[in-house]
């Protein structure tokens, strides 16, 4: 799939979840639910206007942030390098956008269900690609996990990220086993997360001091 057609799927997709705003509208009330809780209880409201268009103009944003991304970055010819897995991951991203703008409408117009258990699975996929999307990254400012370390040395690049992917990609599934246990299930997002940032900056740190040894 060529970078045309990834985009022109993505703008699609932004197309699409205008459109279902604007036909929405007339019905939606005057405040919508848009955020709730670890429990799935809803705990913050919107402007019908913005509960309907903000998502929509943020994937506007994203888009234009990731086209703009491989022609600004100074080591944009590494970009190139994992070109097909950057534009995938800006299509999930976006499919998980819409998800997110589509499952908050349903809500809107009246429909109840389990957010978090419908939330879950989207949020284990968008993380567990991320890990693919890092362990196939090159060396660059934007993509990728950039501590001081990683981004002065290409060899502490290539090993964080190689181990970094992984563990992504094992924290996308340990996040769709909190299905299993719903009301702790915020905690199988977050641990994991916070769990892996830690290390790899520590990992990092401690490769770029032997590679920098001798």
């Amino acid at each position: 799939m060529n970078i045309r057609k990834n985009y022109a799927i993505t703008i699609i997709i932004i197309l699409a979840s205008f459109a279902i705003s604007v036909y929405l509208y007339p019905q939606m009330p005057e405040k919508l639910a848009s955020h709730w809780d670890s429990q799935g209880q809803v705990d913050g409201y919107m402007s019908k206007f913005w509960g309907l268009f903000l998502l929509p103009f943020v994937m506007i944003g994203i888009l234009l942030l990731f086209i703009a991304i491989p022609k600004i970055d100074p080591l944009k010819s590494n970009i190139l390098k994992f070109r097909h897995y950057y534009q995938r991951f800006l299509i999930l991203f976006m499919v998980f956008l819409f998800y997110t703008h589509f499952l908050t409408i349903l809500w809107n117009i009246g429909l109840r269900f389990d957010m978090i258990q419908l939330f879950l699975p989207a949020i284990s996929i968008l993380v567990y690609y991320s890990g693919i999307l890092i362990e196939n990254s090159k060396l660059n400012w934007f993509v990728g996990i950039r501590t001081p370390w990683t981004l002065s040395n290409e060899k502490v690049w290539n090993k964080t990220h190689k181990i970094g992917g992984k563990l992504f990609k094992a924290a996308g599934i340990i996040i769709l086993l909190g299905i299993l246990v719903r009301d702790y299930a915020i905690f199988f997002i977050i641990i994991p997360i916070i769990t892996i940032t830690i290390y790899t900056i520590v990992y990092s740190y401690i490769e770029y001091q032997k590679e920098t040894k001798f």
